[in-house]
């Protein structure tokens, strides 16, 4: 006899724990009866893939990143690695808002510490107090004690605060729309906490990074890469692998609770499922609900990870409509400036196929941890306050031939200071309930492939 397996949530994380199981099950010679519940209209989460007009317009995510394997090693098992594009490097350049104006981001610049001199030396992002500031990390001591440490905390003490204020700070709310007072740095980038403990220096770490890899080229992916009909196509084909038959729409999970040696699922609408295992790939918050008269103590764990809400608003235009020449990825816009917008890409330059010839598409990101309160207005004021801000920032009078809005409620997991703790502690309590395995971006990881690796994970985990 076979396994019966049910996944609860048809996002991306549900998505490839599904696939997963079924590889598995191909692979063991094993039969699967496999059920995902989804408890909207249709699969994929937040990603959703819109053509109108000429223009590819994504609901949510856009690209995810290559340094992390394992989206692109679904992508090749799936089949889709010949539809996978590149970001066009010819204009591979980050602006910030400062003063009303746009500046680069100066070459070399890894995320949070500069690796070249000469840009940085020469930027006017920065007041020369502030690069004399920055330039202490290269004598300043590591930090001792292995205490989690908040982002913002680490930046000012290594970098100063002109350096939070005017990189850390935007950069980290498009990447996590978080406050970096509040934001784990060793859950979201461990790689710079590494770099205090191995090198002392940020500077002196990411020098010497660039150093090792001077002269290489001809890499296959750049950082940030998506599919030429958007990335919707993993969904489609994720959900187009998956048995007939075995995801179930408009399904809501309720409860869940132990039978014996096996698990009951209950549904809103008053019926049930028989499983041996089951995967629940939702947000925290929804998990804890389902758990809750099976384990209050772990969903009180789930609850205790926050979300914080946004929005995404796409515009076309035609492109001599735009003063500005649009040179870049987009801009990233520090809460200093004060402005109701996190940050804006200007997709169809970043990405091939994303406007016909003679336009632009942009997509501007607004509310986050900081700034929730903007979620509150009504689909016109926020739409007519992003297009203020593209015509002071980029010179943009018209109005626009096509706009989107797509609202991600509490979609957005928070991985405060002593996330890993708490995670692990979920973990724990996992351990006493065997055949249950929890996916998501609430974990491990928020981006697309960290999903994909924490399905796969779950998925062998009850296999």
């Amino acid at each position: 006899m076979g396994r019966r397996v049910v996944v609860v949530g048809g996002g991306v994380a549900g998505l490839a724990a599904a696939h997963r199981l079924a590889e598995l099950s191909g692979e063991r010679g094993v039969p699967l009866e496999l059920t995902l519940l989804e408890a909207r209209g249709r699969v994929g989460g937040t990603i959703a893939t819109e053509r109108a007009q000429g223009f590819l317009i994504e609901a949510g995510p856009d690209s995810f990143i290559s340094e992390k394997p394992w989206a692109l090693a679904l992508s090749e098992r799936l089949g889709l690695v010949d539809r996978l594009v590149r970001t066009d490097d010819r204009f591979r350049r980050t602006y910030v808002v400062r003063a009303g104006r746009l500046e680069p981001l100066p070459d070399g610049f890894q995320l949070l510490a500069p690796a070249r001199l000469r840009p940085f030396v020469s930027s006017r992002l920065f007041s020369w107090p502030g690069k004399l500031r920055m330039a202490m990390d290269l004598v300043l001591p590591r930090r001792l004690g292995a205490d989690d440490e908040s982002l913002g905390s680490f930046v000012r003490r290594r970098l100063g605060a002109e350096a939070l204020e005017r990189v850390g700070q935007p950069l980290v709310a498009g990447i996590y729309a978080s406050d970096p007072d509040t934001l784990s740095l060793a859950a979201t980038m461990p790689r710079f906490l590494e770099m205090e403990r191995a090198h002392r220096s940020l500077i002196l770490a990411l020098w010497r990074a660039s150093r090792r890899v001077q002269g290489v080229s001809g890499a296959r992916w750049s950082l940030f890469v998506t599919f030429a009909g958007g990335m919707e196509e993993l969904v489609r084909a994720l959900a187009g692998r998956l048995p007939p038959g075995s995801a179930r729409l408009s399904a809501r999970v309720v409860g869940l609770r132990r039978e014996g040696e096996r698990w009951r699922v209950g549904l809103a609408d008053g019926s049930g499922l028989d499983a041996d295992a089951v995967i629940v790939a939702a947000e925290a918050h929804q998990a804890a609900r389902m758990v809750r008269s099976l384990d209050l103590a772990l969903a009180h764990l789930l609850e205790a990870i926050p979300y914080a809400s946004s929005a995404t608003i796409t515009l076309a235009y035609r492109r001599d409509e735009i003063r500005h020449p649009l040179d870049g990825f987009g801009f990233v816009v520090p809460r200093l400036e004060r402005r109701p917008i996190l940050a804006c890409t200007f997709s169809s330059v970043k990405y091939p196929g994303r406007a016909p010839a003679g336009h632009a598409l942009l997509r501007v990101f607004v509310g986050g941890a900081q700034d929730g309160g903007v979620l509150e207005e009504d689909d016109e004021r926020i739409v007519a306050a992003v297009r203020g801000e593209l015509g002071e920032l980029l010179g943009i009078t018209a109005p626009p031939l096509l706009t989107r809005l797509h609202r991600h409620p509490a979609s957005m997991p928070q991985y405060q200071v002593g996330h890993l703790t708490t995670v692990e502690a979920i973990e724990r309590r996992l351990k006493g309930h065997p055949g249950l395995a929890l996916a998501g971006g609430a974990y491990r990881g928020v981006g697309i492939s960290d999903c994909v690796h924490s399905g796969e994970d779950a998925a062998s985990a009850v296999s």
